[in-house]
Formats: structure tokens, C-alpha cells, sequence
């Protein structure tokens, strides 16, 4: 055996070293391959570093960020949806304090693509206090948490519209609010701090100012800029913000004129950047019966929220809590739900375990509970549908029907649907000047496209009718349009027969409040493509709109709405709500189609007689000649002949849908129907006389 020498186990010790030398060697050379060949290195992040990235996400932060949920995904929406939430909250406003409302809303150009967009009310103010919360802090108000109709839910419109303006401009949210009269306004500017969703003041040392009554109040109001329409009480919020201004489709204009149809008891006073002044005047001094507040209903309820709400009710038994935190419980139905449950009607709610609270859970589901109150709903009713509608759209047969109240989810609501038929296409209502300025502002690359995108219930073919009226392509550019050609266009939008190429007109409506955007995705929409409008007498392709001069419009009246996302634009298609819906629309179906049918009686019965004029006098003059008799007198015998067989040629309706001469098929009542001479009175006056005064409906 060789012995081992010094020399030797040094050479052993170290090999470990040169070992790692290597490895670290081959690392470093590994590394300035992998680097040369373009692969990042590994990096290692530890548990302690990634704690420290973390933090808390404000709810303004989050929504400054994702600002399209809330319907600014693009400057032209991005005005609308501020528009409409300064006039939902003050219809809400005005409504809740027995006001009849009447609302100015300005817009005007700012610099480019900047709009200043002001909201005036004559509601009952707010208090100073309130001011700086509700402008200026996300998810903070009163309506989240009540179960009654209401326009707002969530706390979350205006202060997002100003979030907006702060967000595009720079420019803070400018409030001015007076709650009585004589008494002093208060002024605010402000703007969220997203990072942790509060009002920034940023006038009067952070306190806002107070605008005296008065001369000396006016002044103030000019040094300050604020345009102010003197009113005992009110609320003015004035938002700029980065903006496109379009007529047409998603306009401002079809908001506000859709609200006059829903709301017949509002005045909208509107001034457009143009500085053009439109009036859409109250058709009723009626204000909408009071909604009242309701308590949950048990089939409404979770597992998780039944926890949750035996955990904080301050109730001492279990049979007390669900009486006093649900609606339609009574004492002795409690007990029997409690006996279902196997749970003493005794227990203390703080005390009920999971497996009981399961328990009680199944036996609320199971239990035979009525319906929900519906007090909490106010429905627009079917006489004010019909004033709305015939205030806006001209048409010949107008009807409407509201459905009695039902139930999604433990929520009650209420379908209500109107229909008008007949009148003039939306494209042969437009002026010349107006026209001129849709073309201006369009930025479609075709006409044909320029038609269908701006004007409601124009569908492809009625579009390519009136170009082919005014001998232009389909493909032309409206950009590059002459005056005179503008002209042509305009003429052949007025002289173009549409009748049977319109497409249907849909105006939906959650809780009074238009809704503009995603029709596709809407319950509404998808009921109405789903519903058969062949046998009311209209012709339509499979999964599609009908076809014909149709405006239809929905209502969905509910303590909470289920909207498909936070801007509101769309309903969630939940079967109970499908079903009412197409109930509704059956019925002004069927009332149309009786109307259709007696018009069609009517037109086939003058042909019969026009045809029977033709040839009377030659039959009386034969006859006459055969058998000697008096030619006159046959003729008038057969000319009353000919008139009793086609009777139903003389039938006139009066505005109701009855026959004024013969008592046969009557249409029912909440049926208007418009002379031709009427009706051409509408056209004049434009939309359907939207700036007149009352009219009289059934």
C-alpha cells in the first residue's frame, strides 16, 4: 500500500475547490452563452419582496383605470353618459321631493374636442355637507341599499362623469346647489383623489363658498363663470371634459328625446354647442305615484347572506328576525319555517351554526311565501305611454299595455310595452341644415353606411332605396358630398317610398331611463327578434327585426335592475323577464294585427267597389236595352247594391281604434289612432310635435 505523502493530501483537499471552480466556471460560461444567444437569465423573487409590492386598490383607482365599464370607453359615449347621469340623478331628485322636474342642459365647445356639459334642476338642492361625498366619492349614496325603483343604484354616475373630466381636462367637477329660496348657494370645485376615493375642495380654503341671494349673488356667479338659471331651489353640476358632439344614433338629442317619451312629466330645456334651443315640453302635470321601500323577499336571498344577516341583526329570536328582515313573513310563518328547519323558533340569531343556517336556508326556499309588494314599483302606465309616444313619433295606430307586476330572484318588476305603427321614416323628418351637419360630423366611410349608423329603423334596404332615389352609389363618401348633392340626398330622403324597407324601431327603457348601447346583448332586443311578427301581420326573416314602419318600445320597471355590467346598457336575459316581456309584446301584437287586418278590409273592400263602378254603367245600359227599363233608376239600384256589399269601405275609426258607424271587432281601450290630416300636422311640427302642449289620449 503507498503511503500517503503531503503533496497528495493537499491535492485531495483541494479538488472539492477546483470542483466549484469549475461549476461556477461552466455557470458563468453557460450564462454568457445563454446571454449571447438572447435568453434571459432566471431571476428569484422572494415571498418577502413580493409582500411588499402589494397594496390596497381604491375603488376610484380601479375605475379610473377600467373607466370603459362605466361607459367612457370613447369621447362621443363619454358625453352622453355624462348627460344622463346628471339628468337621472335630477328627475330622482325632483320625483323624491314631489317636484314636477324641469331640467337645462347646456353643452358648448371648449376648446378641441372639449365640451363644458351643465346640468341644471329645480329639485329640492343638497345639502353643503353632502356636496363634496356625492360629487366626489365612488360608490357613495342612498339607493344601493333600498329596495324601491329608482334611477341611480350604485352610487357611482356623476361622481365617475367628473373622475372623467379631472381625468381628460385637468378641470375639477363645478357644483352649485341652493335648497331654498332667499337662502344663500353653495359653490363647490372638486376632484376625486383616486388613491383613496375622496373629494379634493379645492375653492374656498378647501371649504367651498357660499354665493349670497340676489344682485350681489349674480355678480358672484359672473366673477366665478358659473352659468346659473335663477330657481328657488336646484342643483347645477358642470363637468369638462374631452368630447365628441354627434347627432344621430347614441346622441345626446336621442337621450333627451327618449326621456321626454318616458318621462311625460318632465321639461327638458336643451342648448346644443350650435347654440340651438330645442323644448321638449311636459305632457301631464302628473308626477309618478311614490315608490315605497320594501324588505328583502326570502326567495331573493343567499346562503351567504343569510349568515351574514344573523350575524348582525340586533332581533333576540329567530322567529322575530324573520319577521322584521324579510317581506311577506308573519309570525306564523316563521314558525313554520323554523319547524321545517328542526331550529327553535327561540334561538338566538347570533347563535344559529352553519348547519342550522343551511338548514333554515332549504326550509325558506321550500316554504310557500307570497309574492312581493309591488308598491315599491311605479310603472309609467299605459295612458302616459301613449302621450309620450304620440308626442315623439308620428304614426298612425299607436297602443300600449303594462303587464301585471312579477318576480326574478325575490325582485319584483313590471313589463310595460307601446307600440306605434305607420308615419313617416326618421330620415324623411330631418331638415336640410341638419342633414348638412350629420354629414359633417359623420365619420363613416360610405353613404349607405352614413344612412343605416345614423338614423333609427333605417335597415340596409331602405338605405340602398333612398340612394338609388337620388342616383348615388353606395359606396360614395358623404365627406366628399357637394352642396347640391347634399341637396339631391335630402330630397330623395323625404320623396323615398320605406314602408316596407324600415326596419323596427326599438326604444328600451330600464327604470325610465333610455337604454342606447349594446342592443344585442340586451333580454329586450333578444325577445323581440324571438317573437313571430308574422302572424300580427308584418314581415320578418328568421332572427331578425321585423320589417315595416314599427316603433316598439319596453319598459322595465324594478327595485333592481340586472344589468349586464356597471354602465347600465344593457338587461340581463333571466327567464321570468323574457317571458313577461313577450307577453307584453303579444299583446300590443295582437292589437296591431286586428288593426292591420281591418285596414287591409278596408283597402280590398274599395277595390271590390272601384271595380264594380267601373262596369256599372255599362250593365245598367245593357240591361236597359234588353228589357226596356229605366236606365238611371238600375243604375242607382245598383249602385246602393254595390255600396251594402262593400260597406266595410266606409268604416271610419275614430282616435281610439272604434268604429264610429259599425260596433264590429273594437280594438279594445289604450289604442290611438291618427287621421292623415293629423298626422301631416305632426310631421310639420317635427317629432311628433315635441315642443306643443297636452294632448288627448285615451
Amino acid at each position: 500500500m503507498k503511503p500517503t505523502t503531503a503533496k497528495d493530501s493537499t491535492a485531495k483537499d483541494s479538488a472539492p475547490d477546483e470542483e466549484a471552480s469549475d461549476v461556477a466556471s461552466n455557470g458563468h460560461a453557460a450564462t454568457e452563452i445563454g446571454a449571447a444567444n438572447g435568453a434571459v437569465p432566471k431571476r428569484r423573487t422572494t415571498a418577502a419582496q413580493m409582500a411588499e409590492k402589494q397594496r390596497d386598490i381604491s375603488v376610484s383607482e380601479f375605475f379610473a383605470k377600467n373607466r370603459h365599464l362605466l361607459g367612457f370607453d370613447n369621447p362621443r359615449k363619454a358625453l352622453l353618459t355624462t348627460i344622463k347621469e346628471a339628468v337621472d340623478n335630477s328627475l330622482d331628485a325632483c320625483e323624491e321631493a314631489g317636484i314636477l322636474p324641469e331640467i337645462w342642459v347646456h353643452i358648448e365647445p371648449a376648446g378641441e374636442n372639449r365640451f363644458r356639459a351643465a346640468v341644471q334642476d329645480n329639485g329640492p338642492g343638497i345639502v353643503k355637507k353632502q356636496i363634496p361625498l356625492i360629487f366626489g366619492k365612488l360608490l357613495y349614496g342612498s339607493k344601493f341599499h333600498r329596495l324601491r325603483m329608482s334611477r341611480g343604484q350604485q352610487g357611482i354616475g356623476i361622481s365617475a362623469a367628473g373622475m372623467y373630466g379631472v381625468l381628460t381636462t385637468g378641470k375639477p367637477i363645478k357644483i352649485i346647489s341652493r335648497i331654498s329660496k332667499g337662502k344663500p348657494a353653495h359653490y363647490y370645485e372638486i376632484k376625486i383623489d383616486t388613491k383613496i376615493n375622496q373629494p379634493q375642495i379645492l375653492n374656498g380654503k378647501g371649504e367651498g363658498i357660499d354665493i349670497p341671494a340676489g344682485a350681489k349673488g349674480e355678480a358672484e356667479f359672473k366673477k366665478h363663470e358659473i352659468e346659473w338659471v335663477e330657481v328657488e331651489h336646484g342643483t347645477r353640476v358642470t363637468i369638462e371634459l374631452e368630447a365628441i358632439h354627434k347627432r344621430g344614433r347614441g346622441s345626446v338629442d336621442e337621450y333627451l328625446e327618449q326621456t321626454a317619451i318616458a318621462n311625460p312629466h318632465v321639461t327638458i330645456h336643451f342648448t346644443d354647442p350650435e347654440g340651438q334651443q330645442t323644448t321638449y315640453a311636459r305632457s301631464t302635470q302628473e308626477l309618478p305615484v311614490e315608490p315605497k321601500e320594501i324588505k328583502p323577499h326570502p326567495y331573493g336571498v343567499e346562503l351567504g347572506n343569510l349568515i351574514t344577516m344573523l350575524g348582525d341583526t340586533k332581533e333576540s329570536t329567530l322567529s322575530s328576525f324573520l319577521s322584521e328582515s324579510f317581506s311577506r313573513i308573519s309570525s306564523g310563518t316563521a314558525k313554520k319555517i323554523c319547524e321545517t328547519a328542526k331550529v327553535s323558533t327561540r334561538s338566538r340569531p347570533a347563535t344559529i351554526g352553519r348547519q342550522e343556517a343551511d338548514q333554515l336556508f332549504k326550509a325558506l326556499q321550500d316554504a310557500k311565501i307570497s309574492p312581493p309588494a309591488t308598491d315599491c314599483l311605479s310603472a309609467i302606465g299605459e295612458p302616459l305611454l301613449l302621450k309620450g309616444l304620440y308626442h315623439v313619433v308620428p304614426a298612425e295606430f299607436y297602443t300600449a299595455a303594462t303587464r301585471p307586476p312579477a318576480v326574478y330572484r325575490g325582485n319584483p318588476f313590471q313589463i310595460e310595452v307601446a307600440l306605434a305603427y305607420g308615419g313617416a321614416a326618421t330620415t324623411q323628418k330631418v331638415p336640410l341644415d341638419v342633414l348638412s351637419q350629420l354629414i359633417k360630423e359623420s365619420d363613416a366611410r360610405t353613404l349607405r353606411q352614413f344612412l343605416i349608423n345614423t338614423f333609427a329603423g333605417l335597415g340596409s334596404e331602405a338605405a340602398d332605396t333612398i340612394l338609388k332615389e337620388a342616383d348615388m352609389g353606395t359606396r360614395q363618401s358623404p365627406s366628399k358630398l357637394k352642396p347640391k348633392e347634399i341637396q339631391k340626398l335630402h330630397e330623395a330622403m323625404r320623396s323615398a317610398s320605406l314602408e316596407s324597407s324600415q326596419t323596427m324601431n326599438v326604444l328600451r327603457y330600464a327604470n325610465r331611463v333610455p337604454l342606447q348601447f349594446q342592443p344585442g346583448a340586451c333580454a329586450i332586443t333578444q325577445t323581440l327578434m324571438g317573437t313571430n311578427w308574422r302572424s300580427y301581420g308584418l314581415t320578418q326573416s328568421r332572427g331578425s327585426l321585423p320589417s315595416g314602419p314599427i316603433t316598439v318600445l319596453v319598459h322595465m320597471a324594478s327595485v333592481w335592475v340586472p344589468f349586464t355590467s356597471e354602465s347600465k346598457e344593457a338587461v340581463a336575459a333571466y327567464p321570468e323577464i323574457e317571458k313577461e316581456i313577450r307577453l307584453g309584446v303579444q299583446a300590443v301584437g295582437r292589437k296591431l294585427g286586428m288593426y292591420l287586418n281591418r285596414r287591409l278590409k278596408v283597402r280590398q273592400e274599395g277595390d271590390r267597389r272601384n271595380m264594380f263602378l267601373r262596369y256599372l254603367g255599362e250593365v245598367a245600359g245593357a240591361v236597359s236595352s234588353i228589357n226596356k227599363a229605366d236606365k238611371k233608376k238600375l243604375y242607382d239600384q245598383l249602385l246602393e247594391v254595390a255600396k251594402r256589399k262593400t260597406a266595410q269601405a266606409d268604416v271610419k275609426l275614430d282616435k281610439h281604434g272604434k268604429p264610429i258607424e259599425e260596433p264590429e271587432e273594437d280594438l279594445g281601450d289604450n289604442v290611438i289612432i291618427v287621421d292623415p290630416a293629423t298626422m301631416a300636422q305632426q310631421l310639420r311640427n317635427g317629432n311628433g310635435g315635441k315642443a306643443g302642449g297636452e294632448q288627448e289620449s285615451s
